[in-house]
């Protein structure tokens, strides 16, 4: 009885919330609350309409803590893919995901949302981090490809595939479907659009051979909306150069390509008091913005998107809103003292709707 009332608390939260937004009146709210609970009393759970599933993941999205880019909330494009069962369906539309928002480049912000689970479903689940995403093979002399694939790269290869071992092999997508057997699908080369780096002011840089897909799109999140939780909800926006080159190719435990870059660039590295690592982080994510521009690939550099989140701040302000943010996951990873982000605090207070880890949404009472 307790997770009928809660479920219940969690729709009229919810649909209060996201009617309001949407214009409609207090009749209508009363009668959609009211289909709603006799929905619960004979199912056990309730069926977002379309037009409920796509606000609230723009409310998601609006409300994301950790996100920089969030200006962009309301033109997100959704997919209502909850009526797909079968890995072959859900997988075109996957791929379909893939292509419409790669949009030979010009990203388009997209969510698509499968079934989620329920008291007679177990719906739908996609075990990959990310749609596209490069492997990771470890080796006796150390770690090819992405270290952060590793252990899903073991998973699909227990599974019979075969990579060719390279630093940049597609990760295929792995798909479960009603709690049957996952079903693993090799994606195809052409939808994967790849950027390859090079430096405007240094050539050697084209040497080391580093290359990027184009869309980061997330798939190991779930998406919490009015108590029901869908576990296979893979959306994207487009790229802030600082995650491809502070981070994927920075990172120790990632890349590690930083030491590189400071040889070609004929930087000591003896001596941290030389700053090398900072010197060729900055000449990094330039060869990421600017390989990213001369391919005509949709991204955002850090004072720009700091300032798109400033002007965000301002608009929901304008509109009554609190504003939540995750200062830590805020502020770029480069110069952040140079982003009034960095000068601000944000109350990190989680508002549904909103995307969680795995293991955040799963303590969720209401998200079946």
């Amino acid at each position: 009885m307790m997770e009928y009332s809660i479920l219940l608390q969690a729709a009229e939260d919810y649909i209060r919330a996201c009617y309001a937004e949407l214009g409609k009146t207090e009749q209508e709210i009363h009668n959609r609350l009211a289909d709603i609970r006799k929905e619960i009393d004979l199912t056990g759970t309730y069926e977002h309409t379309f037009e409920e599933l796509e606000h609230g993941a723009k409310m998601a999205w609006r409300n994301s803590n950790r996100c920089i880019g969030r200006l962009f909330w309301d033109s997100m494009v959704v997919h209502d893919q909850r009526h797909l069962e079968h890995p072959d369906d859900i997988c075109a539309a996957l791929l379909d995901h893939i292509g419409k928002a790669t949009n030979s480049g010009k990203v388009i912000p997209t969510l698509s949302v499968f079934k989620p689970a329920g008291p007679v479903s177990k719906g739908v689940r996609i075990w990959n981090h990310q749609l596209v995403r490069y492997a990771g093979y470890e080796t006796e002399s150390g770690i090819v490809g992405d270290p952060a694939s590793v252990p899903f790269t073991d998973i699909c290869r227990d599974m019979g595939w075969r990579g060719k071992r390279t630093h940049f092999d597609v990760l295929p997508l792995i798909i479960q479907s009603e709690g049957r057997e996952p079903v693993l699908f090799p994606i195809p080369d052409h939808l994967v659009l790849e950027v390859p780096l090079t430096h405007p002011d240094y050539p050697a840089f084209g040497h080391l051979g580093l290359r990027w897909y184009a869309v980061p799109i997330i798939s190991d999140m779930d998406m919490v909306i009015g108590g029901i939780r869908y576990a296979a909800a893979p959306f994207n926006g487009w790229y802030m150069a600082t995650e491809i080159g502070a981070r994927n190719f920075a990172d120790v435990n990632r890349y590690n390509v930083l030491p590189q870059v400071a040889e070609l660039m004929g930087l000591s590295t003896a001596s941290e008091t030389s700053l090398w690592r900072d010197r060729a982080l900055v000449e990094m994510n330039i060869a990421v913005l600017h390989s990213y521009k001369q391919a005509g690939v949709s991204m955002v550099d850090h004072h720009t998107a700091a300032a798109q989140f400033q002007l965000f701040e301002q608009k929901e302000a304008k509109c009554g809103r609190p504003l939540t943010g995750n200062w830590n996951w805020l502020i770029p990873p480069v110069s952040p003292a140079t982003t009034h982000i960095f000068h601000h605090s944000y109350d990190n207070t989680v508002v549904y709707p909103n995307f969680f880890k795995k293991e955040e949404s799963t303590s969720f009472p209401g998200g079946f």
